[in-house]
């Protein structure tokens, strides 16, 4: 879309300037904020994901520009403490390796497949930071660019099991972009100051025509037959599931036009996928359906929300799509004004929306549910005239962070402390625990319009990154799981950690736990899986069982790394004996860093091992695919 409705004046100065006083600076982001006000207007004309075309721009006014950036803004790498250090990048593979060391058994009915997780990798080494006359801006730790690390479980014919690992960049367009340059481009466009983060939003556009990169780093998901990998601030990217090789963006064959939430969802019964993407100018969300082949838009619905909320997830049942409006906002006038782009407004109401599948903004019934920041959804499904949503709440945002002028450290640190209950309601904590979430429901009955809500579980571990076996996605399921933050090493530092998992009991009462709140909130039984010591994991899934009848035959898969060895691990856990050992250890020979999420995908191997990993040993070969004896005897 052109430019030309943004008029641009560029003024050079022969000093680098400055900002040599608070109240200089105060002047400065009083007058900045003014200019943009005119240029809010504009830009609410334009989605942010929509490109303004840089050829708007002739090659000589787009030199000025650049010169003007690398003249005005320093870049910085953000250090990383001792602490964090598995939160740092690793090398991109070039091909992908066998792995053989093996403790214990893969079982002989596990599932064929890939193993694949998601997760950010800055690609100079570390996310950057900016300052300039402008003020400071920087990327937050959710920012760093997708990385793909999967492992293949292949089959051999007599039952034996090779394993391969790989990794690979996301390649989104503007990753590439950066890499042919060698250097970062794109200005911090989410933390910092409102001057700096409204310059960053211009400069980038006009620059590249897009207000940040695109990160493509938090989930992984297939559809139709092809693999996906996701992030809120851009379209999907199909994936090469055998390469990792990054094919194109993902929009439906010209169907879809902007991003969606990092969690579509499969609608049972039919298999179409469920979209919601989100925008910050209007219309702030639109709902989408995908046909189960993956090829048409089916339904386009604007909800007609009057706000930006950050909604990450989206639920379906048999008959309706769920979805949450929540007060973590994303809000340009609250940034021209001079405060956060993105924060959670703890005074914010919040709601569940509940819509039939093909339903319009006005078929939504909308329920009113206590203050709330939930990212993450267990699932939703219908019980008579109710709705049940189950996820992992929280009653403040970690992200994006702490206000200006705050540590950084300190207040994550702070936020990830063991919680400390109040007496009184759970819900009842100090300011400083509100960032801890925990499996939750909430029960909507679309008759009278009244809503229940409890927690499942007590204050001992905050639990995020749920999962279930997904052949239950929309209908009532008995089991789910998620991860169990370690609190005491994330307040130690300043990152969420992740040391187990737990399966969580839906239908079952906590036995034993004779404490008041078990009383009042009824809660669930809970088993837990924890791993060694300083030993964290990232981007568990559930496995099913080939040919498994029960909902909870199968396994959970995830990455782990011990801190003290500098060993990175994939684990497989029998779900049915959830809190015994491991039944296979498979130790990675490079470092996996810590990510987001994760998934397993079914799918035979044998005639395609070749397109993994062209140099595996030809008798290696033979003993997983026999087409590859028949055709080279």
């Amino acid at each position: 879309m052109a430019s030309s409705g943004l008029p641009i004046h560029i003024h050079c100065s022969a000093q680098k300037p400055s900002v040599s006083s608070s109240a200089n600076f105060d002047h400065l982001k009083s007058t900045l904020s003014s200019a943009f006000k005119p240029f809010l207007k504009q830009i609410e004309r334009f989605p942010l994901r929509i490109d303004v075309a840089p050829q708007t721009l002739n090659n000589t006014c787009l030199k000025l520009v650049d010169a003007a950036v690398d003249f005005v803004f320093e870049f910085a790498d953000q250090p990383l403490l001792p602490s964090q250090s598995n939160f740092g990048p690793v090398n991109e593979m070039k091909e992908a390796v066998q792995v053989t060391n093996i403790q214990g058994e893969i079982p002989r009915d596990f599932a064929e497949g890939v193993y694949i997780r998601n997760g950010p990798n800055p690609i100079f080494g570390a996310l950057t930071s900016t300052s300039s006359m402008f003020g400071r801006s920087s990327y937050t730790w959710i920012e760093g660019e997708g990385m793909l690390h999967a492992l293949y479980f292949c089959k051999g014919v007599e039952g034996d099991w090779t394993v391969l690992y790989k990794n690979r960049y996301v390649e989104t367009e503007t990753l590439k972009l950066e890499k042919q340059r060698n250097k970062p481009l794109f200005l911090p466009a989410l933390e910092g100051d409102s001057p700096a983060i409204l310059s960053a939003y211009l400069l980038n556009m006009l620059r590249y025509g897009k207000v940040n990169k695109e990160i493509s780093n938090t989930n992984v998901f297939e559809h139709g037959g092809k693999m996906y990998s996701i992030a809120e601030n851009h379209k999907p990217q199909e994936i090469n599931i055998l390469t990792l090789e990054t094919l194109n963006d993902w929009d439906v064959n010209g169907g879809w036009n902007r991003p969606f939430s990092s969690h579509p969802k499969k609608a049972p019964g039919t298999g179409e996928l469920v979209i919601l993407g989100i925008d910050a100018t209007k219309p702030f969300a639109e709902l989408g359906i995908i046909s189960a082949d993956g090829n048409k838009l089916l339904h386009r619905a604007d909800l007609k929300l009057n706000r930006c909320s950050l909604c990450h997830e989206i639920g379906v049942t048999q008959r309706y799509n769920v979805f949450m409006d929540h007060p973590l906002l994303i809000d340009l006038n609250r940034l021209v004004r001079g405060s956060s782009l993105m924060k959670y407004e703890k005074e914010g109401y919040a709601r569940i929306g509940i819509m039939p599948r093909y339903g319009s903004a006005d078929s939504i019934q909308w329920f009113k549910v206590k203050p709330n920041c939930t990212f993450h959804l267990f699932n939703c499904f219908e019980d008579g005239d109710e709705v049940v949503m189950w996820g992992c709440r929280a009653l403040d945002s970690i992200i994006p962070g702490p206000d200006k002028g705050q540590n950084k450290f300190d207040w994550f640190s702070r936020k990830l402390r063991p919680i400390k209950p109040i007496e009184g309601s759970m819900d009842a904590v100090s300011e400083d625990q509100l960032v801890f979430p925990r499996p939750y429901e909430w029960r909507m009955n679309k008759q009278t319009g009244d809503v229940k809500e409890r927690n499942l579980t007590g204050t001992e571990y905050s639990m995020d990154f749920p999962f279930i076996n997904e052949g239950f996605v929309g209908v009532q399921n008995n089991y789910g799981y998620c991860q169990v933050r370690d609190s005491i090493a994330s307040s130690a530092s300043g990152m969420a950690k992740y040391g187990g998992l737990a399966k969580l009991y839906f239908g079952e009462q906590n036995p034993g736990f004779s404490l008041k709140e078990n009383e009042v909130e009824g809660l669930i039984k809970v088993e837990y899986h924890m791993f060694e010591k300083n030993t964290f994991g990232t981007g568990a899934a559930f496995v099913p069982k080939q040919g498994g009848v029960e909902e909870d035959d199968g396994w959970v898969v995830t990455f782990v790394h011990n801190e003290d060895t500098n060993i990175s691990q994939v684990l497989i856990i029998e779900a049915k004996s959830f809190t015994s050992k491991p039944v296979a250890r498979i130790t990675l020979p490079f470092r996996v860093p810590y990510g987001f999420h994760g998934t397993f995908r079914p799918m035979q191997l044998q005639n395609d091992i070749l397109s993994i990993i062209p140099s595996l040993n030809s008798k290696i070969v033979k003993s997983i695919s026999p087409s590859y004896s028949q055709i080279h005897e």
